[in-house]
């Protein structure tokens, strides 16, 4: 595989990246950025954005809008990190099983994938979510298995597009062992595929566990989430519509941001 060759960065892949940066901070220290411990103030109820001590206002249970949406991002991002790493785990496994070896674990690892595949993910998530108890690390759970599928099958075409090529044939000669064929010779060469659907996995891991938590099927009541608080945010869209407006267009920016990052490196990751 040869070095990506980087050169001057796009003017849009620097503002997503320096988003990115951003959310990856409020990720790791939302204390260094929230201005107060997160409180529920029935009493002061939903105030418009810009009031005293408030710059995007208060949602209907007098939370402030900014530090819930600083907070939320821990857990809005916390799954879909976990959800892209843990469906390219098992797809770099049952994958490279499937096209290694061809026959019988492929016809197995294949099928399931393709039965998978067929179901409605979020609507299968929603039921799997409810009858499991709707916690926010069984949602994760339940959509790592449901995405997992389209890892398997693209690990499995680049797996096969590979092994017939003649360095692998020269490796086979060497009597190389497959553990090493794989993760030396194979891996090193599909990192690009498997570097933009991680990307594109937690973007989709993002809107998903989002929905779920919309539909309170995330995260716990109270807590702060970006799709609970897009729920929560009904209650005073007309007295602050920013209690919804952040935590959407949250979601939206990251999403994007991650997708073109993910974009950019890819194009840049050559087969060599």
């Amino acid at each position: 595989m040869k070095s990506p060759g980087y050169g001057k960065m796009p003017v849009g892949v620097m503002v997503s990246s320096a988003f990115l940066l951003l959310v990856l901070v409020c990720l790791l220290f939302p204390d260094l950025l929230a201005a107060s411990p997160l409180k529920i103030d029935t009493s002061l109820g939903a105030v418009p954005a810009g009031s005293p001590g408030h710059v995007l206002g208060t949602d209907s249970l007098g939370r402030d809008v900014l530090d819930l949406t600083i907070r939320g991002t821990r857990s809005a991002l916390l799954g879909p990190l976990a959800i892209a790493l843990g469906s390219i785990v098992i797809g770099l496994v049952l994958g490279s099983l499937a096209g290694w070896f061809g026959g019988v674990p492929d016809w197995i690892i294949s099928r399931y994938a393709d039965i998978t595949l067929s179901m409605p993910t979020l609507l299968l998530a929603i039921v799997a979510a409810s009858i499991l108890g709707g916690g926010y690390w069984v949602s994760v759970a339940v959509m790592i298995i449901l995405y997992s599928p389209f890892d398997i099958r693209l690990v499995r075409s680049a797996v096969i597009a590979q092994k017939n090529k003649p360095y692998i044939e020269s490796a086979l000669i060497l009597r190389l062992g497959t553990p090493r064929i794989l993760a030396v010779h194979i891996f090193p060469n599909i990192a690009h595929i498997i570097l933009v659907n991680f990307f594109l996995n937690i973007a989709a891991g993002l809107v998903s566990m989002s929905s779920l938590s919309y539909l309170g099927l995330g995260v716990a009541p109270g807590d702060a989430d970006w799709g609970r608080q897009l729920a929560d945010g009904k209650g005073a869209l007309f007295d602050n519509p920013m209690a919804s407006v952040t935590a959407g267009l949250a979601i939206i920016i990251t999403a994007i941001a991650v997708n073109v990052v993910g974009n950019y490196f890819s194009e840049r990751t050559t087969i060599g």
